[in-house]
């Protein structure tokens, strides 16, 4: 099958049509941001109430939409999933229950299968949250809150095709996601908790989860000679199946004073020559780099990355060792 080069005038009219498309669907962003008021703040305490779940209830592409506001709130705490608007008249009903709170789309506020979930909703003593472009609407008056996701026009030009119009709703619909999320202080181990899969999840893991204990944490006291710390350095740890090439250097409470690596000694050997007379604490570096059993992942690998070290000791919150990550563990995870 030949293939043809795009003739250079169409080239310019498929980008002068997606530069205007863009331009659009941004001014129509950006107005919704401008006349938000109390009622969006109306909104957000509705949900943070909600003892239940947040049923979002949309059809055709207001109901896509609606797909993704339930996963956004799902994904960042809140109990949320998707009610089609035609199958809810249909026997899927059964899911609201009291204590719920309703999110109902529509743009023109009077789409028919919409409206007749508000009643039921009522019966049950849910409230609503309507996203519509018209707040006079059958679904505008029938809400216990209206946000208005009115735009002044759709990108499509015949003016048919939801454009803008979806945009501004899916824009408020993260909104609402983000505003909640901040007001119930939810925080990356939250967020971590629930993305366990993917890249994401692996970004999210804990130090605390990949971290090697006990025996295998390479540590000595600061009285301890020089020749037994290079001991240690140079004994393989059961879990690394290898030497590590660091210690900690701990004082008489198990509290990190400091950490000697092979870089330590080897320079210590150029400059001082035979260190047997030293103790490890006499080589041990301060200001070791460290984080608590409870920082992500990503957080330990940012340390290692900003300054150029492969082990970091995790400690407690007494400040002794009661891990060490290296950064093979954070590849062996996915983390880098």
């Amino acid at each position: 099958m030949s293939r043809t080069a795009t003739p250079p005038a169409a080239a310019r009219d498929d980008l002068a049509s997606a530069r205007r498309v863009l331009d659009i669907e941004a001014r129509a962003v950006t107005a919704l941001a401008e006349r938000l008021g109390g009622e969006f703040s109306e909104a957000v305490g509705l949900l943070a109430r909600c003892e239940g779940k947040v049923v979002v209830c949309g059809l055709g592409k207001s109901g896509l939409v609606c797909r993704k506001i339930a996963a956004t709130l799902a994904s960042t705490g809140t109990p949320a999933l998707f009610l089609h608007a035609a199958e809810g008249l249909h026997g899927d009903l059964g899911l609201l229950a009291r204590g719920d709170c309703m999110i109902a789309v529509s743009y023109s506020g009077t789409t028919t299968e919409l409206l007749a979930l508000l009643a039921p909703a009522r019966r049950f003593g849910i409230p609503v949250i309507a996203l519509t472009g018209d707040a006079s609407s059958g679904l505008g008056r029938g809400a216990d809150v209206t946000l208005d996701v009115s735009v002044s026009e759709e990108a499509c030009p015949l003016g048919l095709a939801p454009t803008a119009s979806t945009t501004a709703t899916l824009a408020l619909g993260d909104a609402l996601a983000i505003a909640l999320l901040e007001r119930r202080g939810f925080s990356e181990d939250d967020f971590g908790a629930l993305h366990p899969g993917g890249a994401l999840g692996r970004r999210l893991r804990r130090v605390d989860e990949l971290m090697h204990t006990g025996d295998d944490i390479p540590v000595v006291s600061a009285v301890a000679p020089m020749s037994e710390a290079m001991e240690v350095m140079s004994s393989p740890r059961a879990a690394a199946k290898r030497a590590i090439g660091v210690t900690a250097v701990v004082d008489d409470d198990g509290v990190l004073l400091g950490v000697i690596t092979d870089g330590d000694v080897r320079r210590a050997v150029e400059t001082q020559g035979d260190l047997r007379s030293l103790a490890a604490g006499d080589l041990g570096s301060h200001g070791a780099k460290t984080v608590q059993a409870g920082a992500l992942a990503e957080r330990a690998l940012a340390l290692m990355e900003e300054h150029s070290i492969t082990s970091l000791f995790i400690l407690d919150e007494s400040g002794r060792p009661c891990g060490i990550l290296h950064l093979h563990d954070l590849l062996r995870a996915g983390v880098v």
